[in-house]
């Protein structure tokens, strides 16, 4: 970093969103194989969150590979370089003051942790979505495990490269097991009890 660049304060603040929005603000990290519901249960959050009258947005992995990570590949180091921007971009969002739902496989638990810490306590919420690898291969909705069990994608996660899964997540969500409704309810539930809504 240039030592000529100075963090500029904003005049409005966080705490100041905090009380015009009526609630605080966090980041939703789900994480998880692909397959899993990632991206469904996200969305679904951000519905729900929305239809009660919460600031919220979703960040969503394919998404953001369209424009802000299209130079990045699916190799270790761009991975790492894909969370560690999505981190920053979510921060931004967290400080102005909505609750942003963020699903990324982001399969290594350093880089979970690197993004944790870009957060003041209790920001960051990790979600795991647990989901058996035979389950998210048989739902396979991109049909990308076929493709990397045929070669045709390197590095993929599950497969070819590992998924580091949480060792304590603040949610733990069995997509195989529980209704797109009973997840909702549950992240819902802990925001509530976390007074963030």
């Amino acid at each position: 970093m240039g030592k000529n660049i100075t963090w500029h304060q904003s005049t409005v603040t966080k705490m100041d969103r905090h009380t015009l929005n009526g609630h605080k603000s966090c980041v939703l990290w789900f994480t998880g194989l692909s397959g899993s519901g990632k991206s469904t249960l996200a969305n679904a959050v951000d519905h729900a969150l929305f239809m009660r009258g919460i600031r919220s947005y979703v960040l969503d992995g394919d998404n953001i590979r369209h424009g802000l990570n299209r130079d990045l590949s699916f190799r270790k180091e761009d991975r790492k370089e894909n969370i560690r921007r999505i981190g920053e971009v979510a921060k931004l969002f967290v400080d102005s003051g909505q609750i942003i739902s963020s699903a990324f496989i982001s399969p290594y638990l350093a880089d979970r942790e690197l993004v944790r810490n870009m957060f003041a306590e209790g920001e960051f919420i990790e979600i795991y979505l647990h989901c058996p690898i035979e389950v998210c291969e048989s739902r396979d909705p991109k049909g990308l495990y076929k493709k990397a069990r045929k070669g045709e994608i390197a590095e993929f996660t599950g497969i070819t490269s590992p998924y580091e899964k949480p060792d304590q997540p603040e949610i733990f969500i069995e997509t195989n097991k529980m209704t797109i409704e009973q997840s909702v309810s549950d992240i819902l539930a802990y925001l509530k009890e976390r007074k963030i809504l």
